[in-house]
This record gives C-alpha cells, structure tokens and sequence, in this order.
C-alpha cells in the first residue's frame, strides 16, 4: 500500500513537472548563477590575499612589529613572508613538529624546512645556541624531506651556533638578515648565501 502511495506521488510530480518544465529552467538556471556567484567570489578573495601578500611588509620594532609578536604569531609571520615570496608555505602544528615550524616549497622545487626562535628580549638576551640546529638537522631531511634546513631568530645566534651551522649547511637568519627580509621586497634566497640547487641542478 506504501508502495503505490509513494508510486503515484511519485508520478503526480512527474506530470505536473511536465505541465511546469520552465521550472526546471528557473531551477537549473538560478543553481547556474548561484555556482557562478560562488566560484567569482573565491577568485575575488584570492586575488586579494595574492595582492596583500605581495605588498606584506613587517617591521621589527614598534607598534605591530616582529618584536612584540608572541612565539606563535611569529611563525605565522614567517609562513606569510614566504607566502610573499611565491612559495607554498604552511605551519606545522605543534603536536609532532619535529623541531620545524613551517614548511614550504619555493618556486624552484626547493623544500624548505624552518625553526622560528622568538626571543623577547632580541637585543640583550641570550642567542640562540647550537642544540637548536642540532635537533633541526636531525630532522629536515629524515622527516621532512627538505632540501634546505634554516633557523631564524629576531635576535641574535651564538658563535658555536654560526660555525656549526656553517659546516653542517643550516642556514641562520639573524636579526640583520630577518630585517631585510621582512621590510624589504626580496626572497629569502636572495638574502642569504649559499642555497642548494634546485631540483634539475641550476644553482641559485
């Protein structure tokens, strides 16, 4: 009995769709500027954080800087320079890290793996010593599969810290190097030296 209850609504909507087939014209065409709406306001909200992107600058000191940033914060402003720079670049979460903060992988084919150090006190506190790299190159390559290893600070790194990361290959970028990273309109790579090939051998 259920059956045919629902057999014969089933074929009074058909007809009456067949009597009323321009509302499913209405139907089909609203639904088609509807999808329309949607997929120009998603390019519309990229296009703007591809232009917001493009024109981040952060400084170090005052109001907003990199200084008065908290430790989190301070890699996200890490993963958006890189964002600036073309590459695509995430956080990783803090669960199992692995001693990297962001990952990202530039224009080149180049992975990049990166641990943020966030210092309060930049210009009189400790540096950042060299069992950060230790842990770092422990992991970039095993875990992360990266092809360059980098530590950036706002203050300042530890003269065990440069000799060790200069024969090991772990990039530093120190207070000087983040200030012209992030106030100006150059890569990453273009401030630091020594940066391995590219997938495909050309050297940068």
């Amino acid at each position: 009995m259920v059956a045919l209850l629902a057999l014969g609504a089933a074929v009074a909507v058909l007809r009456w769709l067949a009597a009323n087939w321009w509302v499913l014209v209405v139907l089909a065409l609203t639904a088609g500027a509807v999808a329309a709406a949607v997929l120009r306001a998603r390019v519309l909200a990229a296009r703007r954080l591809q232009l917001r992107a493009a024109r981040l600058r952060l400084a170090l000191s005052g109001p907003g800087g990199i200084d008065h940033m908290a430790p989190d914060a301070f890699e996200y402003a890490v993963r958006d320079l890189l964002q600036r720079d073309g590459c695509r670049a995430h956080k990783v979460g803090r669960a199992n890290d692995q001693s990297v903060d962001v990952l990202a992988e530039d224009p080149l084919g180049r992975r990049w793996a990166l641990q943020c150090k966030h210092k309060r006190d930049p210009l009189g506190g400790k540096p950042v010593g060299v069992g950060v790299l230790y842990a770092l190159a422990g992991t970039y390559q095993r875990a992360h599969r990266a092809h360059v290893a980098v530590v950036v600070t706002n203050g300042s790194f530890s003269r065990e810290a440069h000799r060790w990361g200069a024969e090991q290959g772990i990039l530093l970028v120190d207070r000087n190097a983040l200030a012209r990273w992030a106030a100006g309109s150059r890569p990453l790579w273009d401030v630091l030296p020594r940066i391995p090939a590219p997938r495909g051998g050309h050297r940068h």
